[in-house]
């Protein structure tokens, strides 16, 4: 997949965060999902990031590629290597929103639990227009097949022209497609020969200015396509080619199965469920890319990281709400049912509250850093059968500040210094942050107060 452009990305945005009560579990321990859901950890938070949404069953593949690109439109240019030709019907222009809102459900987050009274210990249970084919000329034709390339269809799709090509060699292609505005970048000839080897033909786009006028839209929508191929795999390597540096790319695997993973590279799980200091509520964005460029590093850059893997009926705690089957079917599922009727009323008018549909869908999310000397093949998938929920959650737990006397109260007040210095270390290790610099941002440098004695309590104002 590759986008081309003059202008970088512009910054993400920041974190947005939001209260909202899931549940309250029996002890905030690794083990409970559940708590107050604090803030989410959204792709905005990295540049050059791209997204695709990858649905997948048997052979049957609905891609959907959401451009970071920000700039001219006019220069906007999108080659994409695809397994088999595409007729008009099977390419799509998609909904941005449903997309934000799968990357808000799966996002990594951040939740927070109270710790009770020691000496009064309570027990809570747990609880997403077919537009008339661009016209070429004759002239543009003859060029083509000058050059080995074969014009095989010709679209517009909503604001796109799209193109479907196939040709003899890599010299050829790069120069129509140079000719026609489609800036590839030097070296990428042997990349392009190589898919060509494989039988591949190219997707290639473009925005029709009149069109977009037209549409009214101020943003470029994400495009899909449906084909069929023995093939799971997705094609990063024309990305890579003379990159500014590494890229980042989420991938949103929805399948019937269970969870996708890498076979060409290893499929490394995120630390998670891993208790924070309270400090990382305000620095959420700036600990979580930190967190993920640690581990990157700590990989060499050659993982593919799972950040959210859960079955779509559900969320625990819920960063957004599931997605609906309207969503869901814009994203390409297909074998999800159609919207259920409405219930009718019975005798004597009452309707029954409609029950929500279980939806056979099964959502991983992968993360993964990338550039050419690190990742120099295309990532190819396999479904699983696990269906183990899995996600990116970092735990606040705010302490109990009564001064209520009991022996547990004495000691859970020596437990929180020590939970206090792991939570330090557990920081320190997770992000590559200065061990010292986290102390000191936790007041751990400075001595413990000294306790009153329990007589001066006893006669205030005397």
């Amino acid at each position: 997949m590759r986008t081309t452009s003059t202008r970088s990305r512009l910054g993400g945005t920041a974190v947005t965060a939001l209260a909202l009560l899931v549940c309250a579990a029996v002890a905030p321990r690794a083990a409970a999902f559940c708590g107050f859901y604090v803030a989410k950890a959204d792709t905005d938070l990295f540049n050059q990031a791209s997204k695709v949404v990858l649905v997948r069953d048997g052979d049957r593949t609905v891609l959907t590629m959401a451009s970071d690109f920000q700039g001219d439109v006019s220069e906007f240019a999108m080659v994409v290597p695809v397994p088999t030709f595409l007729e008009r019907e099977q390419i799509h222009v998609g909904n941005q929103a449903v997309i934000d809102h799968l990357d808000a459900y799966t996002a990594p987050r951040l939740v927070e639990y109270y710790d009770d009274n020691p000496c009064q210990r309570r027990v809570y249970e747990e609880m997403r227009t077919a537009a008339p084919a661009a016209a070429m000329s004759d002239a543009a034709g003859e060029r083509a097949k000058s050059l080995g390339v074969t014009i095989e269809a010709s679209y517009t799709v909503g604001e796109y022209d799209i193109l479907i090509l196939s040709a003899k060699e890599s010299s050829g292609l790069l120069t129509w497609l140079s000719e026609n505005g489609y800036r590839l970048p030097a070296g990428a000839g042997p990349v392009v020969g190589s898919y060509l080897k494989q039988g591949m033909r190219f997707f290639v786009a473009k925005v029709n200015l009149e069109e977009k006028a037209k549409l009214g839209f101020s943003f470029l929508r994400p495009l899909q396509v449906a084909y069929e191929t023995p093939k799971y795999m997705l094609p990063i390597r024309l990305g890579t080619v003379n990159a500014n540096g590494p890229q980042d790319l989420f991938i949103f695997a929805l399948t019937r199965t269970g969870r996708v993973e890498t076979t060409n590279y290893r499929t490394v799980k995120l630390p998670t469920d891993t208790e924070v200091p309270l400090f990382v509520e305000d620095e959420f964005a700036d600990f979580y890319r930190d967190m993920f460029s640690h581990q990157v590093e700590e990989q060499d850059m050659r993982a593919v990281f799972l950040e959210y893997a859960w079955d779509m009926a559900w969320c625990d705690p819920c960063a957004a709400e599931p997605l609906s089957s309207s969503e869901l079917r814009d994203l390409g599922v297909f074998w999800i049912d159609s919207p259920q009727p409405q219930p009718q009323p019975r005798q004597g008018g009452v309707r029954p509250v409609p029950q929500p549909v279980p939806q056979n869908v099964f959502v991983s999310r992968l993360h993964v850093r990338y550039d050419a000397d690190h990742f120099p093949e295309d990532l190819q998938f396999q479904e699983t059968g696990d269906r183990g929920n899995f996600q990116g959650r970092y735990i606040l737990r705010h302490p109990w500040t009564g001064d209520d006397d009991c022996a547990a109260a004495e000691e859970y007040r020596k437990e929180l210094r020590e939970r206090r210095e792991r939570q330090a270390a557990q920081l320190a290790e997770m992000t590559g942050w200065a061990l010292e610099d986290v102390r000191g941002k936790m007041s751990l440098n400075e001595p413990p107060p000294v306790k009153e004695p329990w007589w001066k309590r006893l006669w205030p104002g005397r």
